[in-house]
């Protein structure tokens, strides 16, 4: 599959996640990118949303974080606002990561995103693991016929099937899916890769890896069971790159 000027079948494509970690300062985000253009990553992916875009404002317990996290106490909407990626960055981080010479792109989660990103040009579109069951969303990024990248995390097989089907059904059957543990981070034990030349099997799609794992391992062993991308924490990158280019 092509992707901005990748294709998929000549070698993997390894993208790092930046999320959140440019911790609301834009030069940090901006010496992020070239510190995944110098480990040797080919792309970078960011996430569009605001706080009103992904949640409502409410502190009642519905809302309130209180799950042994770092966040406990916080609202999802006090979280949001101090995670999301503003959106008047986004001109920045798409110029310097082109003028690095990285595919950038982005996880929107909804239609507005969607319609800002497609001002970037975006080459493909990614569809994080808790928008699996939003069906809306995902046929309304099909619809825009460019690749789309879907993460399985808390998905069962009817939801990755139904996923897939509103895709092809928006004429769009440029599909790769991503095995994907959500736990953070995600372990081993509970990596389960063989759901990777299965799922290529099932649906006769693409299949690639969203790694949340604490090292090298589940990567590395996910491309010799077929994965044609890498979704990977920024920390681990280069030395992910370095050892994909020598299995070259």
């Amino acid at each position: 599959m092509k992707i901005g000027n990748f294709e998929t079948s000549k070698h993997c494509f390894i993208v790092a996640e930046m999320s959140a970690n440019h911790n609301h300062d834009l030069d940090i985000a901006v010496k992020t990118i070239r510190a995944i253009k110098n480990s040797g990553a080919d792309a970078i992916k960011i996430q569009t949303y605001t706080p009103d875009t992904i949640t409502i404002d409410c502190d009642n317990e519905y809302f309130r974080i209180k799950h042994g996290t770092l966040w406990d106490g916080k609202t999802l909407y006090q979280l949001y606002k101090e995670a999301y990626t503003p959106w008047e960055w986004h001109k920045d981080i798409f110029k310097i990561a082109a003028d690095e010479g990285l595919i950038c792109f982005s996880s929107p989660f909804d239609r507005s995103a969607v319609d800002f990103l497609n001002t970037f040009d975006v080459p493909v579109y990614k569809i994080a693991s808790f928008e699996i069951n939003d069906i809306p969303l995902i046929s309304y990024v099909a619809s825009e016929g460019k690749p789309i990248i879907i993460s399985s995390g808390i998905a069962e097989l009817a939801d990755i099937e139904l996923a897939v089907n509103s895709c092809r059904e928006a004429g769009n059957d440029q599909i790769i899916l991503l095995k994907c543990t959500s736990s953070y981070p995600a372990p081993i034990e509970e990596a389960n890769l063989l759901t990777i030349p299965n799922m290529r099997e099932t649906f006769n799609v693409e299949v690639g890896l969203s790694d949340h794992s604490m090292g090298i391992t589940l990567p590395i062993s996910a491309v010799s069971l077929g994965a044609c991308i890498i979704e990977n924490i920024l920390f681990w990158i280069g030395p992910l790159v370095v050892l994909m280019h020598h299995s070259h």
